[in-house]
């Protein structure tokens, strides 16, 4: 535990401008952003009587190494800049919005010539108009459907339009009249693109036009005696209204706005947002978070209105923003959502009316949501709990494995060997922390051997991250005669990686922060370092790779993957971190230098978890060695054809049918391809005439031989 008055800055150091400051760790890593009007009054906050602040400030305060600033010009600069370091860093200490789903929405390709309407989730796209979000996929696809009738606009995808295009035969939609078909001409391509915008302006709220429109045709068409017509129209015009329905009208002035309400306690919070356009409430989402920072409802609106609209811009910012609370500078925040959308941006708190009773509803969703996110945590939290007490009692741990690193080999016969490392942290996966090695000191199949190996370069990249930032403390070199090891023989060491360091000798600390940089006071970054394999970099305050030690390994397999794990470990110097194995056959759980396993009870939550984390790694190194032997036997011989890229492989593919025509050619023949010069075509025919010929593939149901004609060798 740090003393915050042993970085505090001096006297008259901190500007009294506005300004982004950054609390960093001991290990130079961001754990907090914040923004201020004045950095010296902010700041001097943090920095007085432990006991006079909230415990959530008090443990970041500690927690802390040093603090460093940067001074803008306004507020409004100072909320932009915070919004992008918390995307950048991550920080710890700060409020995070967890997304409990990923919201579909409803999507117009306005980007493509031929526009596409479709659900689409995710990053948000340059040039594609969205609606929504929705709470469900298929309330979008229902919506649709009913569109469709009146707005036929394409559906399908860039594969099938294409081999519609191709054939001259429409999908089934093109018959049954819900497309307009425009992959066989029957409409043009300004046609369609008018009909997608329709389409646009009908689920942006303006909706009385084309059904008035229809009823006027269909009045018309009756008046003609052409019933059959007027009927259709009538139909139509229903879907329209049907589609209208699905979304209530909740604000008779036909209003775009948004409404937020957060539900809190002390722990986490909870915040819901209705999306409602044209008067009709068109989406909604949610968020839950944990309060690791000492933050009021107005912080947290604030903290949602930076998630809700940090990337966004235009129309997706509405005119008016309705919150339960002001955030601290409202003047800013207003300015900021403005800069967003590009024109006046009202934020306020509903005071009476229909707006009011809206909030209230909204509020008791966020109460809902939070509730049951409560419920599911207290449930998930209590078992998770105790597979971890139960772990740590059957393999003799002191305390709880709160991060578990778990270690499978993959290949096929010998070939394509990969490697798997999966992280759980607090019972649960952390995907971004996974990571996969091809194996590299020897070729052919040895799963202790390549255990030793991947568990060697993994904890090299660790025992780095401690030189570097000067964690090793000095202690004694070992002295006496090294035993030899037992066992397999080590792998070669691997090249990219440095060569193992222990704590047998002195590093030296690394530098002393000092002020510098643009603004006065800022605490300098340190010096570029290089990791393994890597360029120079900047210590950036982000997360490094292979930086966080596991409290236990798990390795699949037995007694002789656990011994290689351990042995890699030793010649390491590392003695502080556990390690097991757990064998498929009976489940057993082996540790090492022991010759009889640890039998867990087939009810144990402890042994559930374990199969969990060693399922996880056996998934992740498979689809590794898939994709490895899925791209060589992809190979082709024009791969190796200097200077002839992916177009003019394609170009002779196309031209030739198949790689067994294109074998087959002559030079003369291959010239003909447009692009494809003499020395171009003689290099192709060198390099067909060198390569093995593939083997015929077999279809092991029927026994049949698959001829090659579908572009690609089978290798």
């Amino acid at each position: 535990m740090a003393d915050p008055s042993s970085y505090r800055p001096r006297p008259g150091q901190i500007p009294d401008s506005p300004g982004v400051y950054k609390f960093r760790d001991e290990h130079r890593r961001v754990i907090y952003v914040g923004k201020a009007k004045n950095l010296r009054q902010r700041l001097a906050n943090y920095f007085q009587d432990l006991a006079g602040l909230h415990p959530r400030t008090r443990t970041m305060v500690t927690t802390a190494a040093s603090v460093e600033w940067t001074v803008v010009s306004t507020e409004v600069e100072a909320l932009q800049l915070e919004y992008s370091w918390i995307k950048e860093f991550d920080p710890r200490f700060n409020v995070k919005y967890r997304d409990d789903k990923s919201y579909p929405y409803l999507a117009v390709t306005l980007n493509e010539e031929f526009p596409r309407v479709q659900v689409m989730r995710g990053a948000k796209k340059k040039g594609v108009r969205y609606f929504g979000p929705y709470g469900h996929a298929w309330a979008i696809r229902e919506t649709v459907d009913l569109m469709l009738r009146v707005f036929p606009v394409r559906t399908c995808s860039a594969g099938v339009f294409k081999n519609a295009e191709r054939t001259g035969r429409p999908c089934l939609l093109g018959y049954i009249g819900k497309c307009s078909a425009p992959c066989v001409g029957r409409v043009t391509p300004e046609e369609h693109r008018d009909l997608a915008e329709e389409f646009c302006d009908f689920m942006a709220g303006r909706t009385g036009t084309y059904i008035r429109r229809l009823e006027k045709d269909m009045m018309l068409a009756a008046e003609e005696m052409e019933y059959e017509r007027a009927a259709r129209l009538r139909d139509d015009a229903g879907a329209l209204k049907r589609a209208m329905e699905k979304s209530a009208v909740v604000l008779a002035d036909a209003t775009d706005a948004d409404l937020i309400a957060v539900a809190e306690d002390e722990l986490e919070a909870a915040v819901q947002i209705f999306h409602v356009r044209g008067g009709r409430v068109r989406g909604q989402r949610g968020w839950v978070t944990d309060k690791v920072e000492a933050v009021d409802t107005a912080g947290l609106v604030e903290h949602a209105l930076q998630q809700l609209y940090g990337e966004e811009t235009g129309d997706s910012v509405p005119k008016e923003v309705l919150v339960p609370a002001l955030p601290e500078d409202p003047e800013a925040v207003s300015q900021w959502l403005a800069g967003r959308r590009g024109s006046q941006v009202s934020l306020r708190i509903p005071q009476r009316g229909d707006k009011k009773d809206l909030m209230i509803t909204v509020q008791r969703n966020a109460q809902q949501a939070l509730g049951l996110h409560k419920t599911k945590r207290a449930s998930d939290l209590t078992t998770r709990s105790r597979a971890l007490e139960e772990i740590a009692e059957a393999l003799g741990l002191d305390t709880a494995p709160l991060r578990v690193e778990c270690f499978d080999i993959s290949h096929l016969q010998g070939d394509d060997v990969v490697a798997s490392m999966v992280v759980f942290e607090d019972g649960l996966a952390r995907k971004s922390e996974y990571r996969r090695f091809q194996i590299k000191g020897f070729e052919g199949q040895d799963d202790v051997r390549s255990m030793h190996e991947v568990i060697g370069r993994r904890f090299k990249r660790y025992l780095h991250e401690k030189e570097r930032t000067g964690e090793w403390e000095e202690t004694p070199a070992p002295t006496g005669p090294v035993p030899a090891p037992t066992g397999p023989v080590p792998a070669p060491a691997d090249p990219a990686a440095p060569a193992p360091v222990g704590p047998a000798g002195p590093v030296p600390a690394p530098p002393e922060p000092a002020p510098g940089g643009p603004v006065p006071g800022a605490v300098a970054p340190a010096a570029p370092d290089t990791g393994p394999g890597e360029e120079p970099r900047e210590d950036d305050g982000r997360p490094k790779r292979f930086a966080y030690p596991p409290q236990l390994v798990v390795v699949d397999g037995g007694q002789p993957q656990v011994a290689a794990a351990k042995r890699a470990l030793d010649e390491l110097g590392i003695d502080d971190i556990a390690v097991c194995g757990l064998a498929k056959r009976l489940e057993e759980v082996w540790l090492p230098d022991d010759d009889d396993p640890v039998v867990l009870p087939r009810s144990s939550e402890g042994l559930y978890l374990l199969q969990r984390i060693r399922d996880e790694a056996h998934r992740f190194a498979i689809t590794y060695q898939r994709a490895k032997r899925a791209k060589r036997i992809r190979s082709s011989p024009l791969d190796d054809v200097p200077g002839l890229g992916e177009t003019r492989k394609q170009a002779l593919i196309k031209h030739f049918g198949s790689v067994k025509k294109l074998r087959q050619a002559t030079i003369e023949e291959v010239c003909e391809v447009p692009g494809i010069g003499r020395r171009t075509a003689e290099s192709v025919a060198a390099a067909f005439a060198t390569a093995a010929p593939a083997a015929p593939a077999v279809n092991t149901a029927t026994g049949e031989i698959i001829e090659d004609d579908d572009g690609g060798s089978r290798t």
